[in-house]
């Protein structure tokens, strides 16, 4: 690919720092600096262990950096849009953690803005990256499963997150079932047309109290009416529960949970293997480094990115649609919700 590519971090926190350690393993990116709001001891020692000398509390350095060619931006997803439009009007590729916002209208607006400046914008659905999901997709395209004609995907947290997490999350479709309305999309390569939900409260009170549910149950119907079913909760108490089928008029083809190791003991009283891995982490730590090769790759070559603005901005509005079938207890047509909307004609609307 030639030189490496100068890279910056906005956000280290949990996800910025599996980014930078991603990156320091990647010969075609230089990460050359870390902006982070509060620049404690504690993130000092850690860059100073990874050799990282530039840390700053000031984003904006990342940004204006001459040497810097790509952002990470992974910070709260009520900053990514201030700090898309700054990066993409410095004229730096971006890289940018999902949700893109919390307004379909406002995400429209920066993607013009991103496809005005001619630079590149991935949004970190990095499940699109995982062996398994990328295997089924294979399969699909090649027609092995035939005509899909239903789609279950099983996506429950091992453990609720912190009632602050949740104060500030966006709500379960926003925050957690976005993965799988992406994943949707990408597997079927066809878009949502209706959302329909059934949700509650069962696992913790504190959902109930910020307007939030923890248990889910999402149909989907596709353009072809193929259907999809996803089911989510905040709580599975066995680990991270992982899983996606397609059934089709040829067969069907699944993949099941990712575990530490494949052994099983067969005795007399019990079939025993391992617990599926314990959280995101763990499970999809090969497609955390994949999507960061594959956007390295997208700007060396000036290809396609993996996963699109527009992407975030479908699922987005998939999130939305579940959001509002929730409230009203009734099906919800994609089309109608756009067309309300107050997104403005580009390249980037559907």
């Amino acid at each position: 690919m030639g030189k490496s590519i100068g890279v910056g971090i906005i956000g280290a926190g949990r996800i910025g720092r599996l980014h930078a350690d991603n990156l320091l393993n990647l010969p075609a990116f230089s990460l050359k600096m870390i902006a982070e709001m509060s620049v404690t001891e504690e993130l000092m020692e850690w860059a100073r262990i990874r050799g990282i000398t530039q840390v700053t509390s000031n984003g904006e350095l990342v940004v204006n950096d001459p040497d810097i060619e790509a952002v990470f931006i992974c910070t709260p997803t009520l900053t990514h849009i201030e700090w898309i439009k700054k990066a993409a009007r410095a004229g730096k590729h971006i890289f940018c953690e999902k949700p893109i916002s919390m307004s379909k209208k406002d995400t429209a607006e920066v993607l013009h803005i991103v496809e005005e400046s001619g630079v590149k914008l991935q949004i970190g659905f990095n499940r699109r990256m995982d062996p398994s999901f990328r295997k089924l997709k294979q399969l699909v395209e090649e027609g092995k499963v035939g005509k899909p004609h239903i789609l279950k995907i099983t996506s429950r947290d091992p453990m609720p997150p912190s009632e602050e997490y949740v104060r500030t999350s966006g709500g379960m479709f926003m925050d957690m079932s976005i993965h799988d309305f992406d994943m949707a999309r990408y597997l079927m390569n066809e878009e949502v047309t209706e959302v329909y939900v059934q949700g509650a409260s069962l696992i913790d009170p504190m959902f109930a109290r910020h307007g939030d549910i923890d248990t889910a149950i999402i149909t989907l119907t596709f353009a072809s009416g193929a259907i999809g079913v996803i089911d989510n909760s905040r709580q599975a108490v066995y680990g991270y529960d992982q899983r996606v089928e397609i059934f089709g008029d040829h067969g069907a083809a699944s993949a099941d949970n990712c575990r530490p190791t494949t052994v099983e003991l067969f005795t007399a009283s019990a079939v025993l293997r391992d617990k599926p891995f314990h959280f995101f982490l763990e499970r999809y730590n090969q497609a955390y480094m994949d999507e960061v090769a594959a956007f390295a790759e997208a700007i060396a070559c000036n290809k396609p990115v993996v996963c699109t603005g527009f992407d975030g901005l479908h699922a987005e509005r998939i999130a939305e649609a579940a959001k509002e079938s929730l409230r009203t207890g009734l099906p919800v047509k994609l089309a109608a919700l756009i067309a309300h909307s107050f997104d403005s004609g580009s390249s980037v609307n559907l």
